[in-house]
C-alpha cells in the first residue's frame, strides 16, 4: 500500500523556519519516501505505508520536542503496491 502524508506545524514564523518546522523538514527529507514537497504552509510526502508511518511517528516526537504547539496530518491511501514493487494505477 501506498500513502500520503501532508503535514504542518505550528506556531508559524514568516520570517524565519522555527527549530521544529526544520526538524520536521528533515525528517521527512531522511525517511526514504518519494515525492517529498516541502513548503512554508504545508508539506507532503508519498511512500509505501511503513516508511509513511515511520516518518509519520518520528516527525511527531521530533517536532513536538523541538517546539511544537500542534501539529495537522492528514494521510491517505493513494494506493496498493503489487507484489512486483509497482503500485497501483501506475504510482
Amino acid at each position: 500500500m501506498r500513502l500520503r502524508v501532508e503535514f504542518t506545524t505550528e506556531p508559524f514564523d514568516l520570517d524565519e523556519a522555527p527549530a521544529h518546522a526544520l526538524v520536521a523538514r528533515e525528517v521527512i527529507e531522511t525517511a526514504g519516501l518519494d515525492a517529498v514537497d516541502v513548503g512554508p504552509f504545508g508539506n507532503t510526502a508519498e511512500g509505501v505505508a511503513d516508511r509513511v508511518l515511520t516518518a509519520v511517528d518520528a516527525l511527531l516526537r521530533k517536532s513536538l520536542e523541538a517546539g511544537a504547539t500542534r501539529v495537522s496530518l492528514q494521510v491517505n491511501v493513494i494506493g496498493d503496491v503489487h507484489g512486483d514493487g509497482t503500485a497501483e494505477g501506475g504510482r
